[in-house]
Formats: structure tokens, sequence, C-alpha cells
């Protein structure tokens, strides 16, 4: 399963049908949950996706509307009886707000502190960025290796069944038949979140050919002033990193509430500016499935395909496996063991 489901796309000032950011990337077996702004708790309830689907919390930056519903997150998830580590990413300056909101949630879950300080990996398949905001900002880029997709009927062909496959897999030729002569490439799906930033190197970075994009679209193109003045994105610049990126679906979020309930209008601009890109103004407990996969050239299909219209019913809560420990890397003279709070 892979959907991100939107729990709120306000800004600075919450409104009476956008609630401060929060972000659920369901990804096979990992939840990530990104910028748990106030309110997330009740947003989750709404949805119906339980804490036990959190496996990973990702903060781009300090900011109140990114970070306040952390402690009633964490609380919760102690108060669920979740028993999995939860590995909590954020900006090394933010240290002191971090562990302030950790301080008030209660104890009772495995909470281990994942700092970060510059571009680098900070868990398996996941990269940080340099945003250009106020004060230090990154942004999030999940990315799946390339893989191969097995062909039954050229495994049937060449008479491969059963435990077999596996062994082709695993060791690449089997009685002188290659994976290659049995299976197509197949392009691992990639996820990038961009929040509260100028146009800048990091975001088209991490924007660079996703699946799915999230980015900030704070202002209109009508006050590019403003954006410039508190370093945000405009509609239409959120749209062209979108366009610049060949990203193929674009999710417009963190809407300013001088504009109202009604996002419309800067989907227009955005993709005024986005070319091929897909654009969604999106709306509080909306979910965005991932994009099909793409296939490579020359193996059946000449364009990718779309992603369907996005639901805006609540998911069903289920409870996720329990997630396997990953290998961190050394991040700033940081351990990859980071530190352990609330055990």
């Amino acid at each position: 399963m892979r959907d991100l489901t939107i729990l709120g796309t306000a800004s600075q000032v919450p409104t009476r049908t956008r609630n401060h950011n929060g972000y659920l990337l369901r990804w096979d077996g990992e939840g990530f949950l990104f910028d748990p702004g106030e309110g997330t708790q009740r947003q989750m309830i709404h949805a119906g996706i339980p804490t036990s689907q959190i496996t990973r919390i990702c903060l781009t930056h300090v900011h109140g509307d990114h970070c306040f519903g952390l402690p009633g997150v964490l609380s919760r998830m102690a108060l669920d009886g979740v028993a999995h580590p939860i590995h909590l990413h954020y900006p090394l300056s933010g240290e002191d707000v971090v562990r302030a909101l950790v301080s008030v949630s209660s104890p009772g879950i495995d909470l281990r502190l994942r700092p970060h300080g510059g571009s680098g990996t900070v868990a398996e398949g996941l990269d940080v960025r340099p945003l250009k905001h106020r004060i230090e900002t990154y942004g999030y880029r999940l990315v799946e290796p390339d893989g191969r997709t097995l062909l039954p009927e050229r495994l049937a062909a060449a008479g491969i069944s059963g435990p077999a496959i596996g062994r082709l897999q695993h060791e690449g030729s089997l009685a002188g038949v290659r994976l290659d002569d049995v299976s197509i490439p197949r392009p691992g799906q990639r996820f990038a979140f961009v929040m509260d930033t100028a146009p800048c190197e990091g975001a088209e970075e991490l924007a660079d050919g996703v699946d799915l994009l999230v980015a900030e679209s704070t202002f209109s193109d009508d006050d590019g002033g403003l954006a410039r003045q508190y370093r945000h994105l405009t509609a239409g610049q959120a749209g062209e990193l979108a366009a610049g990126a060949a990203a193929r679906t674009l999710v417009l979020t963190h809407f300013s509430s001088r504009y109202g309930e009604d996002a419309a209008p800067l989907a227009v601009q955005a993709r005024a500016r986005a070319a091929d890109t897909d654009v969604i103004a999106a709306q509080d407990l909306q979910r965005v499935p991932m994009p099909r996969r793409r296939r490579w050239p020359g193996h059946g299909v000449t364009a990718p395909e779309r992603s369907t219209a996005p639901e805006r019913t609540a998911l069903p809560g289920h409870a996720i496996p329990r997630a396997g420990e990953v290998t961190d890397e050394l991040i700033n003279g940081r351990t990859s063991d980071g530190d352990r709070v609330n055990p």
C-alpha cells in the first residue's frame, strides 16, 4: 500500500475547514508522518488512521504550524501501546524545540531522535536537502531502488516455477537462464516533500523525477512580493518546480488563510506553469494514491500513466507490520543509533 493522506492544509492560521499541516505517507510497511501541526492527532481519528501506522516522523523545520502537533501524536502512541521504534527526523538547529515538545508528551514509546545538519541520507531510501526559509529547513525525498518485474509467460517457457523462481531472483541466473531473460526493468517509485521555501537548488534536487511531489503554495502569484519577503513559494512557482523536475503529480498545500476556503484559483496558477504535471489542490482528509508505476521505454508502454482522481473518503484503519530496523548513515558526527528517550 502506497498512498498519501492529507491531514491538514493550512499554513500559519488554520481555518474552519483547514487544519494545520499534517501528511501521512503509507509506503509498504512504513508510515511517514510529515510536519504534524496542531490538531494532527484528531485529524488522524477523522481519517481512520491508527497511530500504530507511524514508523517515522519527519519535521522540515520547527515553526509551530509544522511541529506543535508532535506532543499529542506521541502521547496517543503511548496510550495506544505502540511497541515498535519511532524515528524522529528534524534539523539539528531545532534540537531545543524538539526536546521541549517531546518532554511534554507521555512517556512509554521507543522514540529515537535523528537530527540532521546537512544534505545526505538519513535512513534507508530517505534523503534530505536544505531549503531556503527564514530558519533552517530541510525537505525530504524517498526513493525506491529500481528492480525487475518477472514475466510469467517467460518463466513458464523457461521451465522455472515454484522455489526455483526465488533462487533465480537471488542468484541472477539458474540452469542457463538469466534473470534478465524472464523479466523487464521496473523503475522505483519516488516521493518528495517540499515545505516552506523560496525557489532554490535543494527544492529542485528533491523534486527531480518524482512520481508524487508535495509542495507548499502559500501565496498566490499576485502576492509574489509577500512570498519573497517570507521565503515561500507562490502557486505558480510550485507548478514551475514540478515542471522543471518532470514530476508526475503535484499536490499543492500549506495555503494562506487570506485566500479563504477555495484553493482552486491557486491550482489554476500552478497548472499554467506545470507543463505535463498533474496538479491537485489538497483538501483536508483527502487521500492521494501514488501514481501507477512508470514503465521503461520499449517495454509496451509509450507514455507514463497518470494518477486517478484522488478520493476524499477517510481511510479504513488497520495496523501495519512491525517495521524492520534500518541502518542509518553517520551524519554530522552523530551515530546512527540516535538518542533514545521515553524508553
